[in-house]
């Protein structure tokens, strides 16, 4: 379905960069309106689902170095060590 942008949103566009927020006036939920091309390019980087389960393996690798640094251990030890 294609909408017609009024002259208002037609100039938020233009000012507002590569994206704009809209706003449902009824139930008050967010929408964000970007450029057809932006779009494009977000569907193929995200493809057609995605599942945050499986960024779990990167992001324990990312993280791993502090998690596994033995100064952690006080850190999960504060309510026991705290004055």
């Amino acid at each position: 379905m294609d909408i017609q942008l009024t002259e208002e949103q037609r100039l938020a566009l233009q000012s507002g960069g590569a994206t704009t927020r809209l706003v449902d006036p009824v139930t008050q939920t967010a929408y964000v309106l970007v450029r057809a091309d932006t779009y494009a390019r977000l569907q193929a980087l995200l493809g057609e689902e995605i599942d945050v389960r499986d960024a779990y393996p990167a992001i324990d690798r990312a993280f791993a170095e502090g998690w596994n640094d033995p100064r952690m251990d006080d850190y999960d030890r504060y309510e026991e060590l705290k004055p």
